[in-house]
């Protein structure tokens, strides 16, 4: 049952099996570990909770690369000012923090066999 609260993780873990979950934690915990959502990705392309958790994994790595890139554009563009110029460097530095932040949120639901959406971005689906 899907929340409305922006800040909620939905458990989906009654809709995937138990075997699934427990064969395929490692997969699952490789999806938040930046660019090793690929091994997931690609190694457990048949595991329903693994591809899953890649899914989130992904959404997550795209928002921290778009992050870092804002950032330091932004950051590139105002170091002439030195009266704002920390501004976007304190931006990227806290985007930084709640990006890991969602990654261990993932790691450690999926290290205990759970299935659950991560808070803001879990509703957004890349993967099939």
């Amino acid at each position: 049952m899907a929340s409305n609260n922006l800040f909620a993780m939905t458990d989906r873990t009654p809709e995937f099996e138990q075997e699934d979950i427990q064969n395929n934690k490692v997969m699952s915990i490789l999806a938040y570990i930046g660019p090793l959502v690929l091994v997931t990705i690609f190694a457990a392309k048949d595991s329903k909770s693994a591809r899953f958790n890649a899914n989130q994994g992904l959404v997550l790595l795209i928002l921290e690369a778009a992050g870092s890139i804002t950032f330091g554009i932004i950051s590139a563009i105002l170091s002439k000012l030195p009266f704002i110029r920390w501004i976007p460097d304190t931006l990227g530095w806290l985007w930084g923090v709640a990006c890991t932040v969602l990654a261990v949120f993932g790691i450690v639901n999926a290290a205990r066999g759970f299935v659950k959406e991560l808070p803001i971005i879990g509703r957004f689906k890349i993967l099939k």
